[in-house]
């Protein structure tokens, strides 16, 4: 009898430790606030907005490419100041939906060419984007379009010239390899792509390397 009612006692713990940590993830969710940030478009810039947030008292639960999540909003003085710091380090915090969903689609490009997986290699960029987003891509593309003047077609090349340019200085692999890695046909194709964009041949361009980057939150 004794060993029924420890039994039933353990459960019942387990029960009520299970309903308050599903019950404290739920209040964390419900009272969390998203923030969305203009030019955070590497590594680097991660652990810098994360130091922002944390020098202000507010430890991200959540941070990524162009996006922060805490566990609480932010006081109005708390988020002047923010807006004041990411500033500082040529961040910008977005408020406007139109502009936060352009951004979102500059981080799943970056995040595609930069940061993807072996399997999403040769995928389709505007089916991963509609995908990703969960809107109608010719929507997304018409907007990208009228925002920042340029179609998604052509950001997603310039970013993958860009890295193309950051594997030929790092000069550690061989143009087939790099045309490889960023899924392009061949290494003539992508020869023929880096020199419509850049009007410089690949090999030409490892020759006169410095100066030639462009920052990626300028492409």
């Amino acid at each position: 009898m004794a060993f029924r009612n420890l039994k039933f006692e353990i459960r019942h713990c387990i029960f009520y430790i299970t309903l308050v940590a599903y019950s404290t993830r739920a209040g964390l969710k419900s009272n969390s606030m998203d923030f969305y940030i203009k030019n955070m478009v590497c590594n680097r810039c991660i652990m810098v907005v994360q130091q922002v947030f944390e020098r202000l008292g507010t430890p991200p639960v959540r941070i990524a490419l162009g996006e922060v999540e805490t566990a609480q909003p932010l006081a109005d003085e708390a988020l002047t100041e923010l807006r004041k710091n990411l500033t500082g380090f040529g961040f910008e915090l977005i408020d406007d939906t139109k502009s936060q969903l352009i951004e979102k689609i500059k981080t799943l490009v970056i995040e595609l060419i930069r940061y993807k997986k072996e399997e999403t290699i040769k995928v389709n960029y505007s089916a991963y984007i509609e995908s990703k987003l969960n809107r109608d891509y010719t929507y997304l593309s018409n907007l990208f379009s009228d925002v920042t003047g340029v179609t998604i077609e052509k950001y997603f090349i310039n970013q993958k010239i860009e890295r193309v340019k950051e594997l030929l200085v790092y000069d550690e692999l061989t143009l087939s390899e790099i045309a490889f890695e960023l899924g392009y046909s061949s290494a003539p194709a992508l020869s023929a792509q880096f020199k419509k964009v850049t009007g410089l041949t690949p090999k030409h361009f490892r020759q006169i390397k410095d100066n030639k980057r462009i920052p990626l939150d300028k492409v």
